[in-house]
């Protein structure tokens, strides 16, 4: 193999590396950097270059600091530098003749943290079984989402797609074939599948879809976007306009945003999603859930699920003394009718208060929402397939739960990455690697994970339990379901 493959893209050359049999090229720009004029505008194509572009390390991440206060499961690297809007491709194979499937991995983090460099989305093992794997950064917080006068609405998504029209452009000359796309992504980049979903101009950029633990923000019309706008300034005291914050530092702008998102002074601490994606009218025409319910999302094949204990152990820790009232509230304000909050809380009888309100932040974020989906998809006779990620970690630290983020090196086939075995335990189960892995390719390859996990639909309602022995049940979110699909879209 030669010791620095070269591929020539629409706008140049690209010299990457080999690491085994996987051909890297790290930090390719798909737009110019976001910084003065352009900090909160459409993104725009980079100036072509003719001498070959060194790929050869991650660029500049838009995460500027980690989520949260502690370190996070998941490793993600934050790299200094403004040319955050690029692309890294892993290829087995960087000639145009290859023609494989190509996924396209948007990170996790809330929209306002996360890493494309993280070693947990490492393309090896995908290569290995013929997927060309890409991963993009994208603004996050106030620059990606927050509405403001003078700026495109959801720069986050406009980044979304502009990084795959240059996939679509180019991923020819990597060996991928741009026919054949699957968009993915976990947490926040879940909810950007779901989002991509629903965004008319997206549709023919990718074939299928990989939704892990999507969240999206919940109410999301126009008019909460431009609420949260004027929360901003009632908040920080600036107008939330492109022209006020354009020349401020990033750590200017960070004080900003913990101000908007800061708990009101006593104020129960509920689950939501201030700058997030929105439903502008646009590019976003409608809500993400009442575009699955009413059939305008696309049709293309989509996978999709979430863990058993997502948001879990965080609520309990930090609401060990909390009253049930506080699950009331969440499930109320999700939509849940009082029938279907008195069903949740007879669902979960005997549980402690604080075991109540993280499963309801769960179940309202994330398996919810899953089975809600998939529910209306196999209404439409959508193809959809359907998981419940329920293996419990053997991790000292994180030991019991089948938590956020936990399925992720099972899915990639990383056991080995770094941190995984912290979160996972020492003898995480590569059967179950294996198998979720090789479902997931199959996907990307088939339209289709294999005759093992039939699909979702109203007659059998069959969902693939991922466990240390795989198995399909039929409806094994059956009390969930009549629940969550009884709720009512929550308006701003």
């Amino acid at each position: 193999m030669p010791q620095q493959p070269l591929v020539t893209t629409n706008l140049g050359p690209v010299q990457g590396f080999w690491e085994g049999r996987s051909a890297r090229f790290l930090g390719i720009p798909y737009a110019k950097p976001p910084v003065g004029d352009l900090r909160f505008a459409a993104p725009e194509a980079p100036e072509a270059w003719t001498e070959p572009l060194m790929a050869t390390a991650y660029g500049p991440t838009a995460q500027r600091r980690a989520f949260g206060d502690g370190p996070t499961i998941i490793p993600e690297p934050s790299i200094p530098g403004d040319d955050v809007l690029g692309v890294n491709v892993f290829t087995p194979d960087p000639s145009p003749d290859a023609a494989l499937p190509v996924l396209v991995w948007i990170h996790g983090g809330g929209f306002v943290a996360g890493s494309p460099a993280s070693p947990w989305y490492d393309g090896t093992a995908f290569n290995r079984d013929g997927v060309v794997l890409v991963s993009l950064g994208y603004r996050l917080g106030i620059e990606g989402f927050l509405h403001l006068e003078g700026a495109p609405d959801n720069r986050g998504v406009l980044d979304w797609i502009a990084a795959l029209r240059w996939v679509r452009d180019n991923i020819a000359a990597f060996g991928g074939d741009p026919a054949k796309v699957t968009i993915a992504g976990q947490s926040a980049g879940g909810g950007a599948v779901q989002t991509l979903m629903v965004a008319p101009s997206a549709h023919d950029l990718f074939r299928a879809a990989i939704s892990v633990s999507g969240a999206v923000m919940e109410p999301q019309s126009r008019a909460d976007g431009l609420a949260v706008a004027e929360l901003f300034t009632s908040r920080t005291g600036l107008p939330a306009t492109a022209a006020a914050l354009r020349d401020l530092s990033h750590d200017e702008l960070l004080r900003l945003q913990d101000l908007l998102t800061a708990p009101d002074e006593g104020a129960a601490a509920l689950p939501g999603l201030l700058l997030a994606p929105f439903s502008d009218g646009e590019l976003i025409p409608e809500d993400v859930h009442t575009a699955f319910r009413d059939g305008s999302a696309t049709p293309a094949p989509l996978m999709l699920g979430a863990t058993h204990h997502e948001f879990n152990a965080v609520a309990e820790f930090e609401m060990s003394d909390a009253p049930i009232e506080v699950a009331v509230a969440i499930l109320g304000s999700a939509g849940l009718p009082p029938e279907g909050v008195e069903a949740y809380l007879a669902l979960h009888d005997g549980a402690a208060p604080a075991q109540v309100i993280g499963q309801a932040i769960t179940d309202t974020l994330f398996r919810g929402t899953a089975v809600s989906i998939a529910e209306a998809r196999a209404g439409q006779d959508r193809p959809t397939w359907l998981y419940a990620f329920e293996w419990l970690s053997t991790s000292p630290t994180f030991g019991g739960k089948a938590f956020h983020c936990l399925d992720l090196p099972f899915a990639f086939d990383l056991l080995a990455a770094e941190n995984a075995k912290n979160a996972t335990g020492p003898d995480a189960p590569q059967k179950l690697a294996d198998a979720m892995h090789g479902a997931w390719v199959a996907f990307i390859r088939d339209l289709d994970p294999g005759a093992q996990w039939p699909r979702y639909t109203r007659t059998h309602r069959d969902t693939m339990v991922w466990d240390a022995t795989p198995r399909v049940t039929p409806d094994v979110l059956s009390a969930e379901r009549k629940i969550w699909t009884a709720r009512r879209t929550p308006t701003g």
